[in-house]
């Protein structure tokens, strides 16, 4: 690896251990000054992924001002924003406020924008001690700074939506552009999405419908998530089940997908997604908490003839695309509007 290319990927701000990315290292160099071919960000807000914020909440029994402080015991240990029990971060909105002058992201000091990298590769440094947040909140109030890479993407917020609106959709951009690219690849028909009812189950659901899939299953895991999904009308049929159940996804379900999009925020969904699917038929798995050893060795175990994939955060246009989808859904926006305003 050249040394240019380790300053792309920004392997010079890794402490330790030596020789790895910063997504695998423990510690990262967050010092805000930056290099010719970096960014700083000054930061606006954070946005905890579901799977950590989730755990996050459970370990410390729903004590927010426990949650703050964890968070910013990982931030200010690990100089970036790593959950080490569920491995993943979240991303962040802010200010240009340094660019240099070799930085090929054609971004400008002032632009506000959108980081479309995970916090778990960031370098992040927290200076008002999350003080506006009570911990309580996917979405984190903050101020500090951030660096990006010269292979580091994001995306300048647009002006017709409110900040924290962008940030719940760029959060999950991925998740519907992986699911138009399979259905579009595979032709599939009929898909499954688990964890339906949530931010990036939702607008895989409007996605897989607008690359021409035309029998969509929701699952949800109670009524009223159900309630809201069917009131929305993404899917042509809405399902209750405890996800990590896979008897009772494959119960519910009834009839395997041709696609299976897991967007669930726990671990345990592996095997019920397969069973979700049909012989020939895919699975992509966008959850964090997703063990692949899992899925692998149980659908080897059920032999299942299943293409499985990893949910790639990064697909080209997956930012406008989300957006977009946002805009032009009415049920999109009535699932994830009283998430972001609750």
């Amino acid at each position: 690896m050249t040394v240019g290319t380790e300053r792309a990927l920004g392997a010079h701000r890794v402490l330790e251990p030596r020789g790895v990315l910063p997504q695998a290292a423990l510690r990262l160099d967050a010092d805000p000054a930056i290099g010719p071919d970096e960014v700083r960000i000054a930061v606006q807000r954070l946005n905890l992924d579901a799977a950590s914020f989730r755990q996050l909440t459970e370990a410390c029994g729903g004590d927010g001002a426990a949650v703050r402080s964890a968070v910013l015991s990982i931030v200010r240990t690990r100089g970036k924003m790593q959950n080490p029990v569920t491995g993943s971060g979240g991303m962040l909105i802010g200010v240009v406020d340094a660019v240099g002058e070799s930085s090929p992201l054609g971004l400008a000091v002032g632009d506000r924008v959108a980081t479309l990298v995970s916090l778990t590769l960031t370098p992040l440094r927290i200076t008002d001690d999350l003080a506006g947040w009570d911990g309580r909140s996917e979405q984190v109030p903050a101020e500090g700074t951030a660096i990006l890479f010269a292979r580091s993407i994001a995306a300048v917020l647009p002006g017709d939506l409110p900040d924290a609106v962008s940030l719940a959709v760029l959060d999950v951009c991925g998740a519907p552009a992986a699911t138009a690219r399979v259905v579009q690849r595979t032709g599939a028909r009929s898909v499954v999405v688990l964890g339906a009812a949530g931010k990036s189950g939702c607008l895989s659901l409007a996605a897989a419908r607008a690359a021409g899939a035309t029998t969509l299953t929701g699952l949800v895991r109670d009524d009223r998530e159900a309630v809201a999904l069917a009131a929305a009308g993404l899917a042509d049929r809405v399902v209750v089940a405890d996800a990590t159940d896979p008897l009772a996804v494959a119960a519910a379900v009834r009839e395997p997908a041709e696609a299976t999009i897991v967007c669930v925020d726990v671990p345990g969904a592996e095997h019920g997604a397969i069973l979700a699917t049909a012989d020939g038929g895919t699975v992509v798995f966008f959850s964090m908490a997703t063990s692949f050893a899992q899925a692998a060795l149980g659908a080897e175990g059920m032999a299942a003839d299943v293409t499985m994939l990893v949910g790639n955060g990064y697909t080209p246009g997956h930012a406008a695309m989300a957006l977009e989808l946002y805009r032009s859904n009415a049920g999109v926006r009535a699932l994830i509007d009283p998430r972001v305003h609750a």
